[in-house]
């Protein structure tokens, strides 16, 4: 476990608090094949103190590498925010993914379950209609499948914003970057209902897919990670490759490991 421990702040309106990084889905977990190399970054993840780990179903082998962890170290699955994502739009089909996705994860239950890539008026319709998706997440968490209820989206912060006030959710996941940021949408729209609803809201993309970072510009990963948690978010995922993760939370980052 890293010295100073990474801040945490509450998850929504929740008492439940998770550290203000968690390791993202992408990466070398976004793989298949490359167990040894994955856990190590999942087990480095541990060991810096991060509590919330990223994935999906669309995420090739993901979470069957967080269930080979998990298995052998339940303690600590036992004390983290382990999350997935489902990208099917109907109920039935739904349900049959989260228990595909508990079996592949070696667990009975999800801290959070998503609604994936929410894109359309069409996936607007379908999810929240009847037999759609949604009625699997609220049947979910009433059962005790899942504790909280997600959505993610990076294509439409008007449709993202009409469902943040419409849907049952505990929180969003949008992209958090400095061109989010003069675009607007995400972080003014969809941003301010989620926080007027006490959602907890997950940056991704911070470092925009690495555009920004062109040797010479002074823009670094630090910078962009400081710009996103600058914002009144609960936390950023980022890229899990191992020399990202040590580059950026063991490494450099001294102001952003802080104790509460």
């Amino acid at each position: 476990m890293s010295d100073t421990p990474i801040k945490k702040r509450s998850f929504g309106d929740s008492d439940r608090k998770i550290t203000i990084v968690g390791l993202g889905g992408e990466g070398v977990l976004r793989s298949f094949g490359k167990e040894k190399k994955a856990q190590e970054v999942i087990e480095t993840a541990l060991d810096l103190g991060i509590s919330y780990f990223d994935s999906a179903r669309a995420y090739s082998g993901s979470e069957a590498y967080y269930g080979l962890v998990w298995t052998r170290r339940p303690q600590d699955r036992a004390r983290i925010f382990q999350t997935s994502k489902t990208g099917l739009r109907t109920k039935k089909e739904a349900l049959r993914e989260l228990d595909r996705t508990l079996l592949n994860l070696g667990t009975d239950n999800l801290d959070l379950w998503q609604i994936h890539d929410l894109r359309t008026e069409e996936d607007f319709q379908t999810i929240a209609g009847p037999g759609g998706a949604l009625e699997a997440f609220i049947e979910a968490k009433a059962r005790g499948k899942i504790r909280f209820i997600g959505l993610t989206g990076h294509y439409d912060p008007e449709i993202m914003t009409r469902a943040v006030k419409a849907w049952p959710i505990d929180s969003v996941l949008i992209p958090v970057n400095p061109i989010e940021g003069n675009l607007g949408g995400f972080l003014t729209s969809t941003l301010a209902a989620a926080r007027a609803k006490g959602v907890a809201v997950i940056g991704m993309k911070v470092l925009g897919g690495s555009h920004y970072l062109i040797p010479g510009t002074g823009i670094t990963a630090e910078l962009l990670i400081r710009f996103a948690l600058s914002q009144p978010i609960t936390l950023v995922i980022v890229d899990s490759e191992p020399r990202a993760v040590l580059r950026w939370f063991k490494l450099q980052p001294r102001s952003l490991i802080t104790r509460s």
